[in-house]
């Protein structure tokens, strides 16, 4: 039986890679990569590929295989999100389980490394659970957790999480119009391309944002939103545009 391990890499800095996980890649045959189409040429590949091998070349011992999948198109603005995000995984899982078929023997170990933590607004386990279900191909699986990205936020920023006795509310800027009341006192906030926090924060909310989080590209931002929110805009634009691709997340008090 073919085996899988779903590594958590954490946000990009190659020392905050577990102990487990760092075991873990060493036992792989085959790592698949399965990123975003570029966009805006090699900047893309180079960077997020780039990065998972700058990992393996660290922790790894000798040679190591990466089979390159191409991510399938995805509508951006459907008329209906979930539906359009369930076909995505679909062909997501099509892919992925052609290349776990093609590329790693029945008893082979294949690795898939995945940012920040797997259990967090990712959609690999989805995707394996997919396959696995299709029963094509034998399949077992494990998950080895990684540093979240809000966790390195928290710590670049010097900051708590949360207040004393207050809830923490994790969401996405797709979502983040719909926070219930009484969720707003500490948002983390994720996926948000285009800064709804401009739309929804009051000028004195706190903001604390960063990108490409531990990497030698990090950048912070902190103030109110009144103060800092229209440079987090321009800067996220221009770094976007500058590297082809970009990792947020930030932190929304009130």
């Amino acid at each position: 039986m073919r085996k899988l391990l779903v590594i958590g890499i954490g946000p990009g800095d190659p020392r905050q890679v577990t102990i487990e996980a760092i075991d873990a890649m060493k036992s792989v045959d085959a790592f698949f990569v399965l990123d975003k189409a570029p966009e805006r040429g090699v900047a893309v590949k180079h960077s997020l590929v780039g990065l998972r091998q700058e990992i393996c070349d660290r922790y790894i011992d000798g040679d190591y295989r990466f089979v390159e999948v191409p991510d399938p198109p995805r509508d951006r603005n459907p008329a209906d999100y979930r539906a359009e995000v369930r076909r995505w995984h679909d062909a997501r899982a099509d892919l992925i389980e052609e290349a776990l078929a093609t590329e790693l023997a029945e008893d082979g170990v294949g690795g898939i490394l995945v940012w920040g933590d797997p259990a967090l607004y990712d959609s690999t386990l989805r995707i394996v659970d997919t396959i696995i279900a299709r029963g094509r191909i034998d399949l077992d699986y494990t998950v080895i957790p990684g540093i979240t990205s809000f966790a390195s936020l928290t710590a670049a920023h010097k900051i708590l999480l949360n207040r004393i006795g207050e809830p923490i509310h994790i969401t996405t800027g797709r979502r983040l119009s719909e926070t219930p009341e009484g969720a707003s006192a500490n948002q983390v906030v994720m996926l948000d391309a285009d800064c709804t926090f401009l739309q929804t924060a009051a000028p004195t909310d706190h903001i604390w944002w960063g990108a490409y989080l531990g990497t030698a590209d990090q950048i912070l931002i902190e103030g109110t939103v009144g103060d800092v929110g229209e440079r987090i805009r321009e800067t996220r634009t221009a770094a976007r545009e500058r590297h082809g691709w970009i990792m947020d997340i930030y932190l929304l008090r009130r």
